[in-house]
């Protein structure tokens, strides 16, 4: 049996605070979390703030691509996260489902998007301590 935690990352068109979330979690659980990300209405490429605000931070999420949500992708989370997405996330018993409550840097320039990567990473940071405890 797998006991490694799966964490997947929604937003509406995952390409930009599910993507920065998933780039956090990636670099600071390594492989210890599995991490996922995925949009109810993806966009064709990644917000180019959240790459620079990212970048900012050595983390390069450039090789990531917007993908769709599907149920099982929902389905085989041990927690999803979502980001703006409201009910359009498909409902799985025994997944924890929480909402993370953030600005959307669709449309923002790079010192708009700053605060809410800097409020992505922190949230991270404190789930990454609840699933991986003693870490």
């Amino acid at each position: 049996m797998n006991t490694t935690p799966s964490v997947l990352f929604v937003c509406v068109h995952n390409a930009g605070r599910s993507q920065m979330a998933q780039g956090f979690l990636t670099q600071l659980a390594g492989d210890a979390i599995e991490v996922r990300s995925a949009g109810t209405a993806p966009a064709d490429t990644i917000n180019p703030a959240a790459v620079l605000a990212m970048a900012e931070l050595g983390i390069d999420i450039t090789n990531q691509q917007p993908k769709i949500l599907t149920p099982d992708t929902v389905q085989t989370s041990t927690v999803v996260i979502t980001m703006g997405c409201g009910d359009a996330c498909p409902y799985f018993p025994g997944v924890d489902y929480r909402d993370w409550k953030l600005d959307d840097p669709a449309g923002q320039g790079l010192d708009a998007v700053r605060p809410i990567r800097d409020e992505i990473r922190k949230r991270v940071e404190e789930l990454i301590t609840e699933l991986l405890p003693g870490r």
